[in-house]
């Protein structure tokens, strides 16, 4: 590890961290907000089906935001029993609710409300951002998409983001590679779309998440100002 880089993880460490509930309707979401000294940005993480704050995966992604001087909110948008039926888990309306209920939490949190606002969304998780994206342009500053959905927001919705947009997608996921092509196409916005060497869905093969986590902190510093 270099210095620059054990730097990076010791502001991160330096920071503030605070599990916290936003209230969406009639729910309490749970989460963990973690915010490193001096951040330039913080991170709104939108979950995928079947997945949780407590994804290894996600957290790993956070870890090095953190370590590249972003904030992160690692939020269930689903309870419990929610994340236990199907049409819950697909059902992008009230992904997008809840997750706009809590861009605005953050907007009025005395610590993150100044900082600019990123999205990070896994599979279903990506379409919500970008609904979200669509429908609140003063409030997000730009989208990641891992292994994510994207179609699923609507081509109407996709039409209206204006935040710039980075959508990954692993080599080996041909399916959904194809999902994304399509979501790229309708896309007006700043947008690229990076494929992973070899990486399957969930992008478990040696070394493909830390590829993921760089090609995000690039993005989000770039459009973090």
């Amino acid at each position: 590890m270099t210095e620059s880089r054990k730097t990076a993880r010791l502001r991160a460490r330096a920071g503030s961290s605070a599990l916290i509930h936003v209230v969406s309707g009639k729910v309490h979401l749970e989460g963990m907000l973690e915010l490193p000294e001096n951040a330039q940005g913080i991170v709104l993480f939108a979950h995928g089906s079947g997945s949780s704050r407590l994804s290894p995966r996600n957290n790993y992604v956070a870890r090095e935001l953190r370590a590249a001087g972003h904030g992160t909110l690692l939020l269930d948008l689903l309870t419990r029993e929610e994340d236990q039926t199907y049409e819950t888990r697909f059902d992008i309306d009230l992904l997008t609710r809840r997750l706009a209920d809590a861009t605005r939490w953050l907007k009025e949190h005395p610590e993150a409300k100044r900082l600019p606002l990123g999205l990070f969304g896994a599979s279903t998780g990506a379409a919500a951002a970008l609904r979200v994206a669509a429908d609140l342009p003063g409030k997000v500053a730009a989208v990641v998409s891992r292994g994510g959905r994207p179609d699923l927001a609507g081509n109407e919705e996709l039409a209206r983001v204006l935040a710039p947009t980075l959508l990954i997608v692993g080599g080996a996921d041909l399916q959904v590679i194809e999902l994304n092509e399509k979501a790229y196409r309708e896309l007006r916005c700043g947008k690229e779309m990076e494929i992973v060497p070899g990486a399957t869905h969930l992008f478990e093969e040696p070394g493909a998440l830390e590829n993921v986590a760089a090609l995000a902190a690039r993005w989000f510093t770039r459009h973090l100002q």
